[in-house]
């Protein structure tokens, strides 16, 4: 007996897939091609092979803008995961006090960065920001958060943290509320310490979440433009240059788009090899674990 495809259900994935081959896949392509060429935003351009990658491995600048980037990673994704951790723990209980305070924490993560910037210039500003002005009440000399070399990166970090640590809080909180409490209350009459309640019930049923915490947060952080673009414009001397502002100013400030692509191209390979990377190694951990 022969049977024919039915090729129906196709209509009603195609408006996806037309969206997602026009927004998604096309551009990818188009980079591509782009990166393989000497094009500028308004001429043809020419081909010219490889030449734009080795022109990036001698490119100091955008050494140091990778460099940036995984330092600023490295300083807000370990923090803000205990911190949002720690934030859900603390709300994660009945009661409209836990409810308001959940709206409070989250209430930054729907700012867009314009205005998380605005707030965070006016925080760190020496000569009028508030921690200046606190600094100056305790007899102390201001710190030039957004002009000194050392201390831009943390500053970056800082802003970052506190407008990212809504949405990992609540993917905590949506996985702690799927923790059996029967295991807690067997816990409790082992007569077992919240310490070691902590380590051998709510870390391990919390690990895919925690993992996922992280792999997203570094893809983010990886990409991380608008905090350095407006609140310190890469400076001082590109101390917060980070690499996706150094394919802003390619591409918009020096009107190089073939180069701009080939360094969106490598940022891609190192968002996808460190997230592929995080993945193998939690995958072996676990494989080892059971």
């Amino acid at each position: 007996m022969t049977t024919e495809r039915d090729w129906r259900g196709l209509l009603f994935v195609a408006p996806f897939l037309a969206l997602y081959l026009l927004i998604l896949v096309f551009p990818l392509l188009r980079g591509l091609w782009l990166s393989l060429n000497q094009v500028d935003l308004f001429g043809a351009g020419h081909f010219v092979g490889f030449g734009n990658y080795a022109r990036l491995l001698h490119d100091p600048v955008f050494g140091t803008s990778l460099v940036n980037t995984f330092e600023v990673t490295l300083m807000i994704v370990p923090p803000l995961t205990i911190i949002s951790l720690l934030l859900a723990l603390a709300l994660n209980r009945a009661g409209k006090g836990a409810a308001v305070l959940r709206g409070i924490f989250f209430a930054s993560a729907v700012l867009s960065v314009t205005i998380v910037t605005l707030i965070w210039r006016f925080m760190l500003a020496p000569d009028a920001g508030l921690l200046g002005e606190i600094s100056k009440a305790l007899g102390r000399e201001p710190l030039p958060f957004l002009s000194d070399p050392h201390l831009v990166l943390p500053a970056l970090a800082i802003t970052t943290i506190w407008w990212s640590v809504g949405f990992p809080m609540l993917l905590f909180l949506a996985g702690l509320q799927q923790i059996p409490q029967d295991m807690y209350e067997a816990a409790a009459l082992d007569n077992s310490s919240g310490w070691t309640t902590f380590w051998r019930i709510t870390v391990p049923a919390l690990r895919r979440t925690l993992i996922l915490v992280v792999m997203l947060q570094t893809a983010a952080q990886l990409q991380l433009f608008g905090q350095s673009q407006l609140l310190t414009a890469g400076g001082p001397s590109g101390a917060s240059r980070t690499a996706v502002l150094f394919l802003f100013e390619s591409a918009f400030g020096r009107w190089e788009l073939g180069y701009a692509s080939a360094a969106a191209e490598v940022l891609f390979l190192i968002i996808l090899a460190v997230t592929l990377t995080q993945y193998w190694a939690t995958s072996r951990n676990e494989g080892h674990g059971r």
